[in-house]
């Protein structure tokens, strides 16, 4: 019997929503302050996928500059419709304190990988849109909007920001909403009621949502109603998916989902997971972030969906469809950048203006980053990484690099926000000698400050390539350098690689993206100078 092995999307892959066009499968998800905007995936069988380029692609559709880490696209929500693909997204602005300043906008395509249209603006209520499309051709956006008012009285209950689940029509012909929007649902016992998707089925309306904040208290609960306004009752188990009673299962923090059914009539249900380490005082960690899993689910005689494993705990390992296998290349695990184009795998921060950072084609052969702004900047920085999507794993790269002051730097970062990171780098000396260093930052919100864990900073060659590499072993990270190929040494202490995740920094409720690692270039005198990266490789294991 064929198996599906969660997370089926390893690594930063959170809030799925998933689409069948026909035989096709296909899958969004949240790419935060990472650009290109939203990560979409392939699938025929559910078991093997392929990663497609990003849909938001330009800066008429998206611009996250300044906004801080872990806003950006939230809960993108996958529809088709019409002879169209048609893909919700929220833009947030500012998401701590009472306040999220929020923007959902709407961009439809004819082919998933587009070109997607510029978008259509909908409105700023709260986040984690989605579109429902209705058999009488109606079309319905529902949304869970975000009460500021949550602290009055001196509460500190974080569920009453959760003000429910709202719909309103969707007019296309006009691109604008119209009628009243009123609130659908309000929330179950557990709370925190976001990421709404609605779906018809044998005359019922059926309403998943995203419940208990998305740290290890997640869940996905179900509801239903005969009229699309509602009153909607509650499922009978409440949740169809949770960890949040078994902190010792392999998949945790799991909620957030969308359902989808097969042409036999088989269910399978999207929802994000993660997979913490234990540290030796028992702290989980979730480097990788939230990834993407899916469950078998069937119609029970209730007219509910059930779990076809009978519990909650979602499964490592699940049954397959019976759908004629679908394998897909593996990733290459080396890229020369010979190509015009980035590959989909890797990405950057925050700017649509990817020419001002780097270019493919100024060195062929090379991927020449142009130094921009500090490692930690909201605005310009020259940091392109990849996912990380093992425990383990070893990254390498070659730098050609010539710089003149401290002040610029260039090489090798293991990445997840401007306070978690370790960077390992070409830089100069006050006496412009090249010099290599190790830079940390390890997330001791909000005073964080960067540490320098090299005692004593490695003199180089006045010219010529650098070898870098790094190796992470589950909650540890050595470097490596070399300045003749294979002729590695470590360089620095092992560092905590489990800074790299949700958890660490502000906690499990304050960051929602995941560990990179890539090349980076920072030019601090204002003067851009490139570094040139000759490749970049990624091995599991």
């Amino acid at each position: 019997m064929p198996l599906i092995t969660n997370p089926i999307l390893p690594g930063f892959n959170p809030d799925p929503s998933i689409c069948r066009v026909g035989d096709d499968y296909y899958i969004a998800t949240s790419t935060f302050e990472w650009y290109p905007g939203v990560q979409l995936h392939h699938s025929r069988d559910l078991v093997n996928w392929r990663l497609l380029p990003q849909a938001l692609n330009r800066k008429s559709q998206l611009d996250m500059r300044g906004e801080p880490d872990s806003c950006g696209v939230w809960a993108p929500n996958l529809q088709y419709a019409d002879g169209l693909f048609w893909l919700i997204y929220t833009d947030v602005r500012r998401y701590d304190g009472n306040y999220k300043d929020v923007f959902n906008y709407l961009v439809t395509a004819s082919s998933i990988e587009g070109p997607w249209s510029d978008p259509v603006y909908l409105n700023s209520s709260g986040f984690d849109p989605g579109m429902f499309h209705d058999d009488d051709g109606r079309k319905w956006l529902l949304n869970m909007v975000w009460d500021h008012r949550a602290t009055k009285g001196g509460s500190t209950d974080p569920a009453r920001l959760f003000h429910g689940i709202v719909m309103q029509e969707y007019d296309h012909a006009e691109k604008r909403l119209v009628g009243p929007a009123r609130r659908i649902f309000h929330r179950s016992p557990l709370g925190m009621t976001e990421g709404p998707n609605l779906t018809k089925h044998d005359g019922w309306y059926y309403l998943t949502v995203a419940e208990g904040g998305t740290g290890y208290n997640h869940a996905v609960t179900h509801a239903r109603s005969r009229d699309i306004w509602g009153p909607y009752e509650l499922h009978p188990d409440i949740h169809v998916i949770t960890s949040r009673h078994a902190p010792d299962w392999p998949l945790q923090r799991a909620g957030h989902g969308q359902m989808v059914e097969l042409p036999d009539g088989s269910v399978y249900h999207t929802h994000l997971c993660s997979r913490p380490l234990r540290g030796p005082d028992g702290t989980r960690r979730s480097p990788m972030g939230r990834e993407t899993a899916i469950q078998k689910m069937y119609w029970g005689e209730d007219g509910w969906l059930h779990r076809s494993s009978g519990r909650l705990e979602p499964d490592v390992t699940v049954e397959a469809p019976n759908l004629p296998p679908a394998p897909v290349p593996d990733l290459p695990t080396r890229d020369d950048f010979d190509a015009p184009r980035l590959s989909p795998v890797f990405q950057w921060l925050r700017t649509p203006e990817r020419d001002r950072i780097f270019s493919l084609t100024a060195r062929p052969g090379h991927l020449r980053l142009y130094g921009r702004e500090s490692i930690g900047s909201w605005y310009e920085q020259a940091l392109v990484a990849r996912r990380q999507t093992d425990f383990r794993y070893t990254a390498s790269t070659t730098v050609e690099f010539s710089p003149r002051s401290f002040q610029q730097m260039a090489g090798l970062t293991a990445y997840y926000a401007r306070d978690r990171f370790h960077y390992l780098h070409v830089t100069a000396d006050d006496a412009g000698n090249r010099i290599l260093s190790i830079q940390a930052c390890v997330g001791s919100y909000p005073d964080y400050k960067l540490q320098f864990p090299l005692e004593n900073d490695i003199l180089l060659p006045e010219d010529g390539p650098v070898h870098l590499k790094v190796e992470v072993d589950r909650n540890t990270l050595q470097f490596f350098y070399a300045t003749e190929e294979a002729d590695w040494r470590s360089v620095g202490p092992v560092l905590d690689a489990s800074i790299l995740s949700d958890e660490a920094g502000k906690g499990e409720h304050g960051s929602f993206t995941g560990a990179f690692v890539g090349m980076a270039a920072q030019d601090l005198t204002g003067q851009v100078l490139a570094a040139d990266f000759d490749h970049f490789t990624y091995e599991a294991g």
